[in-house]
């Protein structure tokens, strides 16, 4: 890989992003963070734009933080995170800002996972967030924050209930699809929305793969063969 292309890739991590916005929101650089620390004044920097180390450890992670006025858990790589109602918050201007009895959902990089040729299993972030109210996501989702993602519909094989543009919020610890419900999946070549229902009596259990298109056709699959990111649990539609 060429270093230009490295680079890229090293500033498009979502932890790396969303410590220079951190930064920017606190006022500080990475030479300071690096010193409050206790490493060299280069450490961050490496980290940033070398790629050195690979990961923040969990000891480096806490002190950071502490540094920063934000939770662990923002620094670490994963599939999610949401902030603490006990940490001292950045302004609202920062994407990953949330009042106090408000959590961030991060938004999914929907265009990256279809230019992948092969998925792992985890979703990317486009280093939007998207606020919910903690009461609206315990109570209504009955969810919690962590386990949100925004993504953007693409396509339009289920209109007209979703159409291209539209934004549902996904709960991504919800896979199984009992009861039927609106899932979005990976189907080998992208991530793809569509309502989900069990075969009854199937053994080995199987699903069918329904859009509300009528234009398009319905797939039976094994259930095990099935990649389901998450159930859809709210939809933000543009009209």
């Amino acid at each position: 890989m060429g270093q230009k292309k490295r680079k890229d890739a090293i500033l498009r991590d979502p932890v790396r992003r969303r410590l220079l916005q951190l930064l920017t929101t606190k006022g500080s650089t990475l030479q300071a963070a690096s010193i409050a620390m206790g490493r060299n004044e280069a450490y961050l920097q490496q980290f940033v734009h070398r790629g050195t180390p690979k990961i923040l450890a969990e000891d480096d992670r806490e002190i950071l933080a502490e540094h920063l006025g934000c939770r662990p858990e923002l620094l670490k790589h994963g599939r999610s995170f949401r902030l603490s109602t006990h940490a001292k918050r950045p302004p609202p201007s920062d994407a990953y800002s949330a009042p106090i009895g408000y959590s961030a959902v991060p938004e999914a990089d929907v265009s990256m996972e279809r230019a992948a040729e092969a998925w792992n299993g985890e979703l990317r972030e486009t280093g939007e967030a998207w606020l919910f109210a903690d009461s609206f996501i315990r109570h209504r989702l009955r969810a919690d924050p962590g386990d949100l993602w925004m993504i953007e519909v693409d396509g339009d094989s289920m209109e007209p209930l979703l159409s291209s543009g539209d934004h549902i919020l996904i709960d991504a610890s919800r896979t199984v699809p009992a009861p039927p419900g609106i899932f979005v999946i990976w189907d080998g070549m992208g991530l793809v929305v569509k309502r989900i229902e069990h075969v009854p009596h199937s053994d080995p259990p199987r699903v069918v793969l329904k859009p509300v298109n009528p234009a398009y056709d319905s797939h039976e699959r094994s259930a095990r063969e099935l990649q389901v990111v998450g159930r859809t649990v709210w939809v933000s539609k543009r009209l």
